[in-house]
């Protein structure tokens, strides 16, 4: 009986498990590439929860066999109303592939990091296999792989240009972004007995009809037509040209519907939603989670993903940074959804109570950390707006940038009376701590803010991202000059000294990004060896689909000006490139020589490698190589107190945080907290 009960907590997999349940018949069945944790990080699960919140008897297949007989797909049966499909929190071939498409040796998102459990593609496996099994069942696709690639986009690692992956998968409803608020909408309207294939203007869904089908009218919208996909097979510059539309539209409060040809067919992209309101994001992350891997994989081992955000508190969605390499927006959005206090705390009480708990959040944030409730002063503007980024290149003067509320919040946690400390893992937006850029803002505010952070949450090293250092890259990247990131550190330094902290400033680079040159690299080098940095988080570009800089990297024109421009693609290029992180390390160093005295600049060469100077540092511990992955903690952490990491090392000898093992620890866990001072 105990083990029913248990196993009745969570979401059914198995005919069994909805036996326990009383259930002879299924309304919804969700096929996942990810294995089964039933926690607000994890999209299957949150739509697991959402429709099972609607009275709807709904199920879950995790990470489906798509190499045997297929009864997988068919040991549940057919549903009532549909099967709902997601390759997972991640892109399938994000999660299965390196920047340098080398396959990884670990999958985060199961059981012991095994892999091989989620196919390549898998939104577009999945649901073939069922609309051959169940040809009149709806199949409805969501999550990111299905966001990002819902019209034509290059997919880099086939080295294609695709059309959107309805076409490819056969499903019959695409929704994209988050899906609370369609999928409210979808499951009230079939309640009332309207049939799938009716569901034609519901906001922030996609799908195909047949060209001489008229489209449906709403009074409401404006349609824009993007070039065809066959026009964009034929000319990279007209598809480049598409981008703008499909950006502008998919970030404004109120866009148009997005119309696309694509060979006998039409693609009809809905606009989204308007941003969710505090109390329907609060309903989401308020659902009845068990916030535990289902107790089918207790003896396969740990799930990494879930033991990196096991004691964490997501705030907010959405990011209106805007960068061009990014994809957060075009899922979640640019403006950001904020959970109310209550709810957190609410949260942060769930998560000190459980048994293995030791007092210690791993961190409080969302996409970027210090965005939360912030929003436009005045809404009027924000849904005229059109910009893909709300703080480049300037803030804009209608955004509230207070970071009181994030002040408040962390110190309300902080007093809960099972938290010893808690931490801000989440990339924090350095940038808008820096009073000359972000003008908006209460510059006491900002200093109250940087100094809770810097005194209070950081775990011994605060990391952020410039990204790059060159203006021209910075400017592509839709990212502040590198001199923002110099007066941070200004600010970082006078409290790391005043507090007597000890703390390191960690900043992340991206090599190889569209306009980045050998000697833009090089400049990279110098200025931060200049600044006392050792680079350690660094990456190479990887092009994702739904971004500016992924249209750059396949077109070669930027799709806002349709300027031509550069990037390097090859793996020689790649790895000059990646090569000036380390300079410091002997074998790179007569390459560096050669490479800057061909294109004559000495000078980089004399500040790099001086003739005579000292041209490694004393401490010499092993830098991590994140060419394929952005990586946390390195093989040997630099603080001699800390035991060395056991991560499997990859073939350049550097450890991943996707090969990390269960042994593997994070920094803040292996150190004694230190006392607060007030």
């Amino acid at each position: 009986m105990e083990q029913e009960l248990r196993l009745s907590s969570w979401l059914p997999t198995t005919k069994k498990e909805c036996k326990i349940r009383g259930w002879d018949e299924l309304d919804v069945i969700l096929f996942s590439g990810d294995a089964y944790v039933d926690h607000p990080s994890f999209g299957p699960a949150v739509i697991g929860r959402l429709l099972e919140s609607y009275g709807l008897r709904v199920a879950i297949v995790p990470q489906p066999s798509v190499t045997d007989n297929l009864q997988d797909f068919e040991k549940l049966g057919k549903p009532r109303l549909f099967f709902g499909v997601t390759s997972g929190v991640m892109d399938s071939m994000v999660s299965n592939y390196t920047a340098s498409k080398r396959r990884r040796d670990k999958d985060a998102y199961t059981p012991n990091g095994d892999k091989g459990l989620r196919p390549d593609y898998a939104t577009i496996v999945y649901s073939k296999i069922l609309k051959e099994k169940y040809p009149d069942t709806p199949v409805l696709i969501g999550g990111i792989e299905a966001s990002l690639r819902r019209v034509t986009h290059y997919d880099y690692w086939s080295d294609k240009l695709k059309p959107s992956i309805l076409k490819e998968s056969g499903a019959d409803i695409l929704v994209y972004g988050m899906g609370e608020q369609p999928l409210k909408e979808i499951v009230t309207l079939m309640q009332k007995g309207v049939p799938f294939s009716s569901l034609k203007t519901i906001k922030q869904t996609a799908y195909l009809q047949p060209k001489e089908e008229p489209l449906q009218k709403n009074k409401n919208w404006v349609d824009k037509r993007l070039s065809s996909h066959e026009a964009c097979l034929a000319d990279k510059k007209t598809f480049a040209a598409n981008f703008k539309t499909i950006e502008q539209e998919s970030n404004k409060t109120y866009g148009g519907r997005i119309l696309q040809d694509i060979d006998d067919e039409v693609l009809v992209i809905n606009p989204p939603y308007p941003t969710m309101l505090e109390k329907e994001i609060d309903a989401s992350f308020d659902l009845p989670y068990t916030r535990l891997p289902h107790p089918k994989y207790s003896k396969r081992g740990p799930i990494p993903a879930f033991e990196m955000i096991k004691f964490s508190i997501n705030t907010h969605r959405g990011c209106f940074g805007g960068c061009s390499f990014c994809t957060i927006s075009a899922h979640q959005g640019k403006f950001i959804a904020s959970r109310s206090k209550e709810s957190i705390l609410k949260e942060v009480d769930q998560v000190a109570s459980m048994p293995d708990f030791k007092g210690y959040l791993s961190d409080i944030g969302g996409p970027s950390a210090n965005m939360y409730q912030m929003k436009g002063k005045v809404q009027e503007i924000c849904d005229k707006c059109v910009a893909p980024s709300c703080i480049n290149p300037v803030i804009c003067s209608n955004l509230d940038t207070s970071h009181a509320p994030m002040t408040d919040l962390y110190q309300a946690v902080d007093k809960h009376p099972k938290i010893k400390k808690s931490f801000i893992g989440s990339g924090i937006r350095y940038d808008m701590l820096v009073p000359d850029f972000n003008k908006n803002a209460d510059p006491q505010e900002l200093e109250d803010y940087t100094e809770e952070v810097i005194t209070n949450h950081v775990s011994g090293r605060l990391k952020v991202a410039p990204e790059h250092t060159s203006d021209k890259v910075l400017k592509l990247m839709r990212k502040p000059s590198f001199s923002n990131f110099h007066d941070f550190k200004k600010i970082f330094d006078k409290i790391n000294l005043r507090k007597k902290l000890n703390l390191q400033l960690i900043p992340y680079f991206i090599s190889s990004h569209p306009q980045s040159e050998i000697e833009d690299m090089a400049n990279m080098a110098a200025e931060t060896k200049d600044m006392g940095f050792q680079l350690e988080q660094v990456q190479g570009f990887t092009p994702t689909p739904m971004t500016v800089a992924t249209v750059i990297y396949y077109s070669g024109y930027h799709p806002y000006t349709l300027e031509k421009m550069d990037t390097p693609k090859t793996a020689q290029e790649k790895e000059e490139q990646h090569r000036f992180f380390f300079w410091y390390k002997k074998e790179n160093q007569a390459w560096i020589r050669k490479s800057l005295t061909k294109i004559g600049r000495h000078d980089l060469l004399n500040k790099l490698l001086p003739k005579g100077g000292t041209n490694t540092y004393k401490k010499d511990f092993k830098s991590k190589n994140t060419f394929d992955d952005t990586v946390d903690v390195p093989k040997g952490i630099i603080n001699k107190k800390s035991k060395p990491t056991r991560g499997k090392r990859n073939q350049d000898g550097f450890v991943s945080v996707l090969d990390k093992n269960k042994k593997t620890e994070e920094p803040f866990k292996k150190r004694k907290p230190k006392k607060r001072r007030r």
